[in-house]
């Protein structure tokens, strides 16, 4: 079948080969290989095939231009993107948003959402993390500024919350949240779960999982996607479009660690088909796996 070599072709291969692939098909026959993979597969299977076709920061692009200009907004989409990716990511991905969408991510994600939930998400769009730098003399002030922030709730706390968690780096953030522990005695995910909620405290709580263990977050983002929402196509695609190439062997670790089934199983009993065959594909497996 055309399909199975096409799931063997652009699966079994990495992100700048398919490229090449593409220019090479352009040359060989003067058509645009992403345009007949959108004229010629359909449904599930067609997005999983044009995903793999999308440069790294293309990829986020198109995901969030369709997240946020959609018939409706996908927060999920919004969160799982920006909170996870690096400077670097965010810088490139702008500019790939710019460039096929002719639009400012920002100016986008400040009209199209709201609120604490919209200064965040407009937060990290920014990118300007601090990278590899930790002082442990402000990271108890920055703990105390975090229990009052779930304590007190006000607009100006909430503003302090975002900007530490957007800002601080890796190293710093550790070293608060161990010092959140020793002052309120309770854990900074239980903390902004009791004291916030809707959009805003599910983009904080990704900000500090993405931090502490970017893989589990993934790991708990598919399971989610594929057990308590009936396997939502989309998230399960692109996170496994998004990560294939970065950390999607550890995300599969991390998921039969703590689900006790495998990705590769759990994938395998809920899809179909040749969209089945290409998620596997992306996924791989090992023996113990099926």
């Amino acid at each position: 079948c055309e399909k199975d070599v096409l799931i063997d072709i652009l699966t079994q291969r990495c992100n700048s080969q398919r490229l090449m692939i593409a220019e090479a098909y352009r040359d060989m026959y003067g058509r645009d290989l992403v345009t007949d993979l959108k004229e010629n597969l359909s449904h599930h299977f067609k997005e999983v095939m044009v995903g793999l076709m999308y440069p790294p920061a293309s990829y986020d692009a198109h995901e969030l231009w369709h997240a946020l200009k959609g018939v409706d907004i996908e927060e999920k989409c919004l969160i799982d993107i920006l909170a996870s990716r690096s400077n670097m990511e965010i810088f490139q991905m702008k500019e790939a948003y710019l460039m096929q969408y002719n639009n400012d991510l920002q100016q986008d994600i400040d009209s199209e959402t709201s609120g604490h939930f919209r200064d965040t998400l407009m937060n990290l769009a920014q990118g300007t993390r601090m990278e590899g730098y930790a002082d442990p003399s402000t990271a108890a002030q920055d703990a105390m500024i975090l229990w009052e922030a779930c304590q007190q709730k006000t607009g100006e706390h909430k503003n302090m919350l975002q900007m530490i968690l957007c800002n601080r780096s890796h190293q710093q953030l550790w070293m608060v949240f161990q010092e959140f522990q020793n002052i309120s005695g309770q854990d900074i995910v239980d903390a902004i779960n009791e004291c916030y909620d809707g959009y805003f405290q599910e983009l904080l709580v990704a900000i500090v999982l993405c931090i502490r263990d970017k893989p589990s977050y993934f790991a708990y983002r598919l399971y989610n996607a594929i057990h308590d929402f009936g396997f939502h196509n989309k998230t399960v695609i692109r996170i496994l479009i998004a990560r294939s190439e970065i950390d999607l062997m550890n995300i599969r670790q991390r998921y039969k660690e703590r689900y006790g089934k495998s990705l590769f199983h759990d994938i395998k009993h809920f899809a179909s088909g040749h969209y089945e065959s290409a998620l596997l594909a992306i996924c791989a497996g090992d023996t113990e796996d099926y």
